[in-house]
Parts: structure tokens; sequence; C-alpha cells
């Protein structure tokens, strides 16, 4: 707007060689910095939206991508703010009945801790230290756990129906009879997992790794197993009916008594 307003096509009212623009000018000076270098000034979170307004008004389409993408980056910082702390879980646990539906719980250490039959639906567990802890019976339903670690951690009979735990660290944890049936784990390492009996229906375990997992009577019907690493795994009685192997590495693996009929091999 400024090119157009000084391009000469306009009549501009002048007064002693001054041209007026009737606007705050509290954030000017941000618009002229914005145009001498192109640097998206740090502010408040209060000023942003008024900044917004005045590089809306003098079409400044690049300062408003900017102010937008600072914007976001704020609110995704935001949403990776805990609401709660190690010490306030420790104390809730004592109770009997324990539920962290819907809480934000990202990258909290709760390494080691008893957190059997504790109801975590629905919450956000990203990059979430679990390592060796009892979640035996634990709810994770539709759980956002990407990056979680859960190495040797104890899961025997939890619910992971419909989890993200994509890139998630579940190598050498007790999955014993778990529920992950719709459950996404693409990219996880389950290397030495115990998930006898486990229910792994429609899950996506594209590229995953588990090596040498104990998957015996796993039901993996209609599971997504491309790029997956089953080397030394044990998929005795284990329900692959239907399942596409043609891509999945199966060197090694135990197979007797696997249910293969229509497996695509």
């Amino acid at each position: 707007m400024l090119a157009a307003m000084f391009s000469g096509r306009h009549t501009l009212c002048q007064e002693k060689g001054f041209v007026f623009v009737d606007r705050d000018g509290k954030h000017f000076r941000h618009i002229l910095n914005w145009l001498r270098d192109g640097v998206v000034p740090t502010l408040e979170d209060s000023q942003y939206p008024e900044l917004l307004r005045e590089a809306e008004y003098y079409q400044l389409l690049g300062l408003v991508d900017g102010i937008n993408a600072v914007l976001n980056r704020r609110k995704d910082d935001d949403d990776l703010k805990t609401e709660l702390t190690r010490t306030d879980i420790i104390k809730c646990i004592q109770s009997k009945r324990v539920r962290f539906r819907g809480v934000n719980l990202s990258g909290l250490d709760l390494s080691k801790l008893d957190l059997s039959f504790v109801d975590f639906s629905y919450a956000c567990l990203k990059n979430t230290f679990f390592s060796r802890a009892n979640l035996q019976c634990a709810k994770f339903r539709d759980v956002e756990a990407e990056g979680a670690n859960f190495h040797n951690a104890i899961l025997r009979e939890c619910e992971f129906t419909a989890a993200n735990l994509r890139g998630a660290l579940l190598a050498g944890a007790g999955l014993q009879s778990a529920n992950l049936q719709d459950a996404c784990l693409i990219d996880c390492s389950l290397c030495g997992a115990d998930l006898r009996s486990a229910h792994l229906q429609t899950a996506d375990l594209t590229n995953a790794n588990l090596e040498g997992a104990n998957l015996e009577g796993a039901n993996l019907k209609g599971a997504k197993l491309g790029g997956a690493n089953l080397q030394g795994a044990n998929l005795q009685r284990a329900y692959l009916r239907d399942v596409n192997l043609r891509e999945t590495h199966l060197e090694g693996a135990k197979l007797d008594g696997a249910n293969l009929l229509g497996a695509i091999r």
C-alpha cells in the first residue's frame, strides 16, 4: 500500500512536506523495520494482534505470514506445557482410583512408578518417560504418545486402542494380552517385547522393529506390516490370516502353528 501511495498515481494531501497516515503510530516503527530487514519483531503476545492489524492495513502479506507463524509456534509451545509434575502424579496415585483422562503429561519422567490401573485415555503423552514403570491394566485409549518411552515397562493387559505410538520405544516391554487394536505403531521399537496373546488387529506396524519379539498367539488380523522387522520373532500360533507379509522381514521367525491362510508372501 505504501508503494502504491508514493507511486505518483495518487494525489497525496501534504502539509509542509509531510504525508499524514490515519493509523495508530505505535507499531509503525515495526512496519518500517520489517521493510528494512524482513525480521518479525519480538513482542508480548497481546501486541501481535495489534501489529497484525497494521500489517493487514499496509497489505504486507509477508509480515502477516510471519506474525501468524510466530503465534502458531507459541501456541504449539503452550500445548506442550505439562499440567502436572512428577510430584503431583505421585500424590495422585496414592488414591484408590486415578484418572488422567485428557491431561497433558508430555515430557514428564514417570519412570519406575507404580501406575497400574491408571486411566490415561485421551491424554497427551508425547515424549513421556514410562521406562520400567508398572502400568499393568492401565488405559491408554486414543492417547497421543508419539515418541514416548516404555522401555522394559510392565504393560500387561493394557488398553492402547487407537493410540498414536508413532516412534515410541517399547523394547523389552511386557505387553502380554495388551489391546493394541487400531494403534499407530509406525517406526516403533518393540525389540524383545513380550506380545503373547496381544490384540493387534488392524494396527499399523509399518517399519516397526519387532526383532526377537514374542508374538505367540497374537492376533494380527488386518495389521499393516510393510517394512516391519520380525527377524527371530516368535509367531507360533499367531493369527496372520490375509496379512500382507511381502515386505516383512521374517528371517529366522518361528511360524509353527501360525494361521497364514490367505496371507500374501
